[in-house]
């Protein structure tokens, strides 16, 4: 069997140094759409989005944590971790937590330290929980769990894990958008670190079981929180505490996303759909923790 899951858990940490620039900061924050205006009457730039894409204004979403020092490929290599043997092909990223500590300078120098905090059998999938901890000199900034199946590898009898799935939220939603995601989406938001050819090689998205390239889930992940942040948290990045989804289904570039968000003390829920697909459910389980 490929996957030894308790050699994978007793595997030692990974420890690395990661960087990041306001130039790394800035092509993230475009890769995820920033600098659109919603009024497709006026070709000038929002003025609201030049806290993202400005270096003299320049905030941090928090979800460019899973991106800061090419943290896209640091999942991949956690699947050649001791213990770990799989077929890219068979891959596919089923939810992601972040949990913030401060707020993300825009730029920095950082340790990330990764391992596997746990393996769970899902029957016809395993799961991998793959966890990394960066801080810098001045203490933790931020914890990130990426939850990655693996098709066709469980069914060895271990622990199915717990359920990442909620109630859904009650009543309307307090708040309702659409974002359009540009052709070249993948494109562009690879160039933050995730190469992963699933996201730009026809040939490969086949072999996936995909009829065409599929946008990140990391991408529609940071497109969510930015509309969460804009809409309902007054722009204020700093007041993101933690962001957690289940990746429901995938998003193809030139595709609308319609992000519906409902709002209690303390926490946002949101529910995201593909609209040219009658409202096919992509992220789910959403949730933002704020102040």
């Amino acid at each position: 069997m490929p996957i030894d899951a308790a050699k994978a858990l007793a595997a030692e940490p990974r420890t690395g140094e990661i960087t990041w620039t306001a130039k790394d900061v800035q092509l993230y924050h475009l890769g995820i759409g920033a600098g659109a205006n919603p009024d497709q009457d006026s070709p000038a730039t929002d003025p609201d989005e030049l806290r993202y894409t400005l270096e003299s204004r320049l905030h941090v979403l928090p979800s460019f944590a899973t991106v800061a020092g090419a943290g896209a490929p640091a999942v991949i290599s956690g699947l050649s971790l001791p213990g770990i043997e799989v077929d890219l092909a068979k891959v596919l990223h089923g939810g992601q937590s972040l949990h913030i500590h401060r707020p993300l300078p825009a730029e920095g120098t950082a340790t990330a330290t990764g391992r596997i905090a746990a393996v769970h059998d899902k029957g016809k999938a395993a799961v991998l929980v793959l966890r990394t901890e960066v801080a810098d000199a001045e203490g933790p900034l931020w914890t990130g769990d990426s939850q990655i199946f693996l098709r066709g590898e469980g069914g060895w009898g271990g622990d199915r894990g717990p359920s990442a799935r909620l109630e859904p939220p009650a009543g309307e939603p307090d708040r309702t958008v659409e974002r359009p995601i540009r052709p070249d989406q993948a494109l562009l938001y690879r160039l933050s670190g995730d190469r992963n050819p699933l996201h730009a090689d026809p040939e490969f998205a086949k072999l996936a079981g995909f009829d065409r390239p599929i946008l990140h889930g990391l991408c529609t992940y940071g497109i969510t929180l930015k509309a969460v942040v804009d809409t309902l948290l007054g722009g204020d990045v700093t007041r993101v505490r933690s962001y957690s989804t289940r990746f429901a289904g995938v998003v193809y570039p030139g595709e609308t996303l319609r992000i519906r968000m409902w709002r209690t003390d303390g926490q946002v829920r949101a529910e995201v759909s593909a609209v040219q697909r009658d409202d096919a459910p992509v992220l789910a389980d959403t949730v933002v923790q704020h102040s």
